[in-house]
């Protein structure tokens, strides 16, 4: 037999790469690090701390099945847990409005990711803005589907990486944009458009009929004048007019704003058509969230659960969020903009010693003292690696994140400090 002509016949798959938290964890893991290990901080944490708050509703500790349960649930998910979201939301964001929503403006999803990757199956030919930072996940999610074209916008440092109403128009303008994909609040850096500003964003979405497709699975998590001015939940849905007409989705979820990450649960809500569509692409992709799991969930979307854990969440995330600002400056590391939301401190590494000043640098001596951490570069979202010949300009960032509890945090950041003190 010729060699020549052998082939491995595994090429045929090609290479996915861990990207952001995925590859952070395996490589702890490597070293030792197990969910629950008493002698690491994961301070790479991108879930919340799930045990009982001080005034939040009791946990759920235990799902009864009966033999309905057992069948397939609707791909879109049922009928009963889409009214319950639907309510949810107009009880919340559109009371006394003339447009409510329904369960027919509701798509249940087996987690976040599962339901933005219906969205992106179901984007036609156009071009796509996301922003720079924001979540790590989209990377691939950017990449896989060939239909639409994703277009980078850089937020701005020295603006906090903030994105005022008029620099939104001018990019949707200048590029062409006909969708938006965005974390709101942030994934990495907690910044949350919000109040006007996010009733202009909706406004200047509506006036161009570009999609505004948001992220709001930290809605929950508030600090500041964001929980005093918008209260215990913030999302887009408050400044729709019309449900059916305006170019608004979004995309929240069990796993983040009610601290039940291993549900993976989420919800999709926008206009019948969008919802037609979505419901569609999970026909093929994925199939439907887990029955029992809907049902179990029903308890928990009602408005005054819904707003107690999100009181107990601001509150108890709050002294979390200041203990690790506080901590951080002490040690010289920097923080652009406060977190408005989400649970992460994006922290700049500029006046640290030489040696810790690169993010990859810092996570992999981070890793020694048995902490985690996120590099910002993971944050560059860069779907195929188009942009790979420019630097990226995240590289002297890290994300550290106060969700584990406190005392976790705490070790974490004592440990930070020993280290950057033997540097």
């Amino acid at each position: 037999m010729d060699d020549s002509t052998s082939h491995d016949p595994f090429e045929v798959f090609r290479p996915v790469p861990r990207t952001g938290v995925i590859y952070v964890m395996h490589e702890a893991m490597a070293r030792g690090f197990h969910y629950g290990h008493p002698g690491w901080a994961n301070l790479g944490q991108g879930a919340p701390e799930t045990g009982a708050l001080p005034d939040a509703a009791p946990r759920v500790e235990r799902i009864e099945l009966d033999t309905a349960m057992h069948e397939y649930g609707p791909v879109v998910g049922t009928t009963e847990l889409r009214e319950a979201v639907a309510a949810l939301y107009n009880a919340r964001y559109r009371r006394g409005m003339p447009s409510q929503y329904t369960a027919e403006n509701v798509a249940i999803s087996a987690g976040g990711r599962t339901g933005l990757t219906r969205l992106a199956a179901a984007l036609g030919p156009v071009h796509l803005g996301h922003l720079l930072p924001d979540y790590t996940a989209y990377e691939e999610l950017l990449e896989i589907f060939k239909a639409f074209v994703p277009i980078p916008i850089a937020l701005h440092r020295s603006e906090g990486f903030a994105l005022s109403p008029g620099r939104l128009r001018e990019e949707i303008l200048g590029k062409g944009l006909s969708a938006l994909l965005l974390s709101n609040p942030c994934n990495p850096t907690g910044q949350a458009i919000r109040g006007g500003a996010l009733a202009s964003w909706v406004e200047i979405c509506r006036e161009l009929g570009c999609w505004l497709i948001l992220d709001e699975f930290y809605a929950h998590y508030l600090y500041g004048d964001a929980a005093a001015q918008d209260g215990p939940s913030l999302s887009a849905c408050r400044y729709v007019e019309d449900v059916n007409r305006d170019p608004v989705v979004v995309v929240d979820g069990l796993t983040k704003n009610w601290r039940y990450p291993g549900w993976r649960l989420s919800w999709t809500v926008g206009p019948r058509s969008v919802i037609e569509r979505v419901a569609s692409a999970g026909s093929f992709l994925d199939g439907g969230a887990p029955h029992p799991i809907q049902c179990a969930a029903l308890p928990l979307l009602t408005q005054e659960v819904a707003d107690r854990e999100a009181r107990a969440i601001q509150a108890a995330f709050a002294t979390k969020r200041r203990v690790m600002l506080s901590r951080l400056s002490e040690m010289g590391l920097s923080t652009p903009a406060e977190p408005q939301g989400a649970f992460y401190v994006f922290a700049a590494l500029d006046a640290l010693p030489p040696s810790l000043r690169d993010g990859m640098a810092f996570f992999r001596a981070a890793l020694e003292q048995q902490v985690i951490c996120v590099p910002g570069a993971f944050f560059d979202v860069n779907p195929g690696q188009r942009r790979s010949h420019i630097p990226s300009r995240m590289t002297r960032f890290v994300r550290l994140s106060f969700g584990p509890d406190l005392q976790q945090v705490e070790s974490g950041l004592d440990r930070i400090g020993e280290m950057i003190r033997a540097a």
